[in-house]
């Protein structure tokens, strides 16, 4: 009896083993093995100097300013670096990674890597380090283009983007924290991902554990193949929580090649204010799913107030390119050629129309005026808010021409709630129609039926534009 037990044990025992052994060999998990070594000595190591050249009130004087540092003072603050108040103006370093993108010593890395830094210092695989020279930075899209002199390096294989498939492997190599040639590895996890601040970099979004000092290194395909840059993470610890950003390649090489032959960034430009289209706004203007691009403001001599482009027109196609939503316009738009000619394919009072535009350079930003406080007059209660005339001086202090506006002086409840209106916004346009006074947007709003949605053209703070739409109730 007990040897049929141990019989049985044993028969057991191997075809577990066996079946074990079976699933390993069968897996479809990917073997990094060969891609990390055919690329470790692509991958570099940066590091900077900064000459503070103001005295540190508080400082640190044994840990160097760098990522590391910064994540560690999230947790302990500065308790234990305390020290003696320094008169010299000290040197802060960070680190970050990069990569190899030819043989004749050109690195790439994140703009915010090397920003501001007096020396910039790029140590390779084989211990070697070397002065780099900054070549361009584009703080836009958060490259930068570094040159160093020396033989025998070996570059990556520069793959494309836009083949990328939500769920594929990829791979990322840099030195979280300082230590050198990390390999981690997930899954990409979204693809053309918008962040805020970030108008022309649509995010790939990958699942692989990205920390401070992963920055500026390279995300590779299972080919091998360079296809992002590791640039950022979402986290509210200062650590990796799963949501790893990296700037798309073919955006990177528009920018590189830029910084190479002018060593700064050139972008399309509209010259217009644009918003999402919501559902209730779809409704409003007629649309039966939300989709494209809403102007909200045609900036005064940009190239859309010289085009045929009007406020309230959804940009459906941008040079043959769809539009899916807002955030997809301005990377195509930045990435298109300066002067070139494109179509555009609006939806216009229901109406599908092509319009001819000429791309021009995006000019450097300036800062909005502030308004001034000017004292208010007659008023009403209509849809769930309080209205009131604008004054002449307040129209001149807001820069609204036309005698156009009624200002929003008080929510009370919906629909004005549920629409997105918050006190102090101009209404300046329902459903087409431009606004003059109180008198005429009641009379508007009385002639639509209820239960429908009328969009407002609506100006708030630093004169920004948007569209919300309404419930007629």
């Amino acid at each position: 009896m007990r040897n049929l037990i141990k019989n049985t044990f044993q028969a057991i025992l191997i075809i577990l083993i066996y079946t074990g052994s079976t699933f390993s060999a069968n897996s479809n998990l990917p073997d990094f093995t060969k891609l990390v070594e055919n690329n470790k000595a692509s991958i570099v190591n940066i590091s900077t100097v900064k000459k503070n050249k103001n005295v540190n009130k508080n400082p640190n004087p044994n840990v160097p300013n760098d990522e590391l540092n910064d994540f560690l003072r999230k947790f302990f603050g500065d308790k234990g670096f305390d020290g003696p108040e320094r008169k010299q103006p000290r040197q802060s370093q960070s680190v970050g990674s990069g990569f190899i993108y030819s043989s004749n010593g050109y690195i790439i890395t994140n703009h915010h890597v090397i920003a501001d830094a007096d020396q910039i210092i790029v140590r390779l695989k084989d211990k070697r380090e070397l002065d780099a020279q900054l070549i361009g930075s584009d703080p836009s899209s958060d490259i930068a283009l570094l040159k160093i002199k020396a033989k025998n390096l070996k570059p990556v294989k520069i793959g494309k983007s836009e083949n990328l498939k939500v769920g594929q492997w990829v791979l990322a190599i840099g030195s979280p924290f300082g230590f050198e040639s990390t390999v981690t590895a997930g899954i990409v996890s979204a693809i053309g991902r918008s962040l805020p601040n970030d108008n022309y970099v649509p995010f790939i979004q990958t699942d692989v554990a990205i920390n401070p000092g992963n920055s500026g290194g390279p995300l590779f395909n299972l080919d091998g193949e360079v296809i992002g840059i590791n640039a950022q993470i979402f986290t509210r610890s200062g650590g990796f929580m799963g949501l790893s950003f990296a700037i798309p390649m073919d955006v990177a090489d528009n920018v590189i090649n830029q910084l190479k032959e002018s060593g700064k960034v050139s972008r399309g430009w509209l010259g217009v204010y644009i918003q999402e289209v919501t559902n209730n706004l779809a409704k409003s203007f007629g649309m039966k799913n939300p989709s494209g691009a809403l102007i909200s403001k045609i900036i005064p001599d940009g190239p859309a107030s010289k085009s045929d482009l009007k406020v309230g027109d959804i940009i459906l196609k941008f040079d043959n390119k769809k539009i899916d939503t807002s955030s997809s316009l301005p990377p195509i738009v930045g990435n298109t050629k300066i002067g070139k000619n494109v179509t555009i394919e609006i939806l216009r009072n229901g109406v599908k129309k092509n319009i001819k535009f000429k791309v021009q350079e995006l000019p450097i930003q300036t800062t909005a005026k502030t308004s001034k406080t000017v004292p208010k007059t007659v008023s009403k209660k209509i849809l769930g808010m309080t209205i009131e005339n604008l004054t002449d001086a307040e129209r001149d202090s807001l820069n609204i021409e036309n005698n156009l506006g009624i200002k929003v002086k008080e929510i009370l409840g919906n629909p004005a709630y549920d629409s997105g209106l918050i006190k102090n916004d101009i209404i300046y346009q329902i459903s087409g129609q431009n606004i003059k006074n109180i008198s005429q947007f009641e009379k508007i709003v009385k002639k639509m039926r209820k239960g429908d949605f009328a969009s407002l053209l609506v100006r708030r703070s630093q004169g920004n534009s948007l569209y919300l739409a309404i419930k007629i109730e």
